[in-house]
């Protein structure tokens, strides 16, 4: 493969991943020609050439997206989905089923300045505020019940992740330095996002 096919074919993934999580490309368009597989010898392999070989796919995730920025691989592309994990390179496209009783939302509070996104990026997406100390708050909203109520700090990339249960109806709320913002969030819909970056904390 030459330089310029390599570039243009790494270009091409960027797109894809750019239409539905963060990106830094700014294409609007994209065709997707490689078919997506699941777990087995392909993804596999895949697996084992970008280092998450023997991995789980929460330890895949965690490991992704707490990497600090200025190591994250500029040839790998991850997109979360409810119920999948896509993985791109310049060749190839996997995919690998999510937890079926779990859901992971990844969500980045903000104070000024924040960026559309549907499907988190786990090697592209960036927050505002990175390294910071929140307060994170679970609430069922047809029980009442509390789901999570812990003290966390942001990842580098200013996102944190939360495994939440499977059809659940929810607020979230994030509170940081005196400053709170809260949302509804939904796991119960296959095409509901798990990036969410609309928490401003005021």
């Amino acid at each position: 493969m030459n330089n310029r096919f390599a570039a243009l074919a790494a270009a091409a993934l960027a797109a894809t991943i750019a239409l539905t999580g963060c990106a830094t490309t700014d294409a609007t368009t994209a065709e997707d020609t490689t078919p997506s597989t699941s777990l087995g010898a392909e993804a596999d392999a895949f697996l084992a050439a970008h280092d998450l070989a023997g991995l789980e796919v929460p330890q895949i995730i965690e490991q992704l997206d707490t990497t600090a920025r200025a190591d994250r691989s500029e040839e790998l592309m991850v997109s979360i989905r409810p119920d999948e994990l896509v993985f791109a390179d310049a060749s190839q496209e996997v995919t690998v089923p999510m937890p079926e009783d779990r859901f992971y939302l990844s969500f980045a509070p903000y104070v000024s300045q924040t960026h559309d996104c549907y499907f988190h990026s786990l090697t592209t997406c960036t927050g505002e505020l990175q390294n910071t100390a929140v307060q994170v708050l679970v609430t069922d909203n047809e029980t009442g019940e509390t789901v999570l109520d812990e003290a966390l700090t942001t990842y580098d990339n200013g996102f944190l992740g939360l495994w939440l249960p499977r059809d659940l109806d929810a607020t979230l709320t994030v509170t940081s330095d005196g400053l709170s913002a809260s949302t509804v969030v939904s796991t119960d819909d296959p095409e509901d996002p798990t990036c969410l970056t609309t928490l401003q904390l005021a």
